[in-house]
């Protein structure tokens, strides 16, 4: 349960309901009729995204996000999230959809069992016609027992939260200057041996189970990365 609401406040904030603070927890337990424990694990989930900062004795504030953005690429908001605005139109073509057995280069950053079945996904995204990205991403079949076609042509983080209420907890990212190999060129349309910026994530849910792996090519001119991080406290 505190995931969705998790998720609901973070949609509410990201349409510019909570622009500066979050309702109470009173308010918030009233709005969706849960306990306050329910609440602060939601906030908590909220918090550790790094879109609320705590300020004692007066409650959670919104951080300040970058704009919606082609060319912003928001790691504390979700990789995708600035390209699903009214602004953008997201379209996606399949290079490959497959079930195969994991071998030892994705058994060790998702933590599986040697021979563990997975979802291969590789497909070309492109914003408004033009080629954003190339995504190749795996996905667990013990947390996502069936993916269809039109999940893969849309958002697969949506129809796995709405189907078996799978939502990223923890996520460990990677940027990175990729060097496009010959078969990775020919299907993106560029040269062989040309350098991109690369972003490989692996997402947990749950008690830190590793659902999804991916590895993104960006290829959309002028990209660049936002993060958020917080301050150490020393004891």
């Amino acid at each position: 349960m505190y995931h969705e609401i998790a998720e609901d406040i973070i949609r509410s904030i990201h349409e510019g309901l909570y622009t500066d603070k979050l309702p109470t927890e009173a308010e918030l337990m009233a709005t969706y009729d849960v306990s306050r424990n329910t609440i602060r694990r939601a906030i908590d989930v909220i918090y550790q995204r790094g879109l609320l900062r705590r300020i004692q004795g007066s409650g959670y504030y919104v951080n300040k996000m970058p704009q919606p953005s082609k060319t912003v690429i928001n790691l504390v908001a979700g990789a995708g999230a600035s390209l699903h605005s009214p602004d953008n139109h997201l379209t996606s073509r399949i290079v490959t959809f497959d079930k195969i057995k994991a071998d030892p280069e994705l058994v060790q950053p998702m933590k599986l069992q040697p021979d563990s079945e997975l979802y291969r996904v590789v497909r070309l995204r492109y914003l408004n016609g033009q080629l954003y990205c190339m995504e190749e991403a795996y996905y667990s079949t013990g947390a996502v027992p069936y993916l269809p076609v039109e999940a893969v042509n849309g958002s697969i983080f949506d129809f796995i939260a709405e189907n078996y209420h799978v939502h990223i907890t923890a996520s460990e990212e990677y940027i990175f200057l990729a060097t496009l190999a010959h078969d990775q060129a020919t299907v993106m349309g560029q040269q062989p041996g040309k350098q991109v910026l690369a972003l490989e994530q692996t997402n947990f849910y749950g008690n830190s189970v590793a659902f999804n792996y991916s590895t993104t090519y960006f290829v959309y001119p002028g990209l660049r990365f936002y993060s958020h991080s917080f301050p150490v406290s020393h004891s």
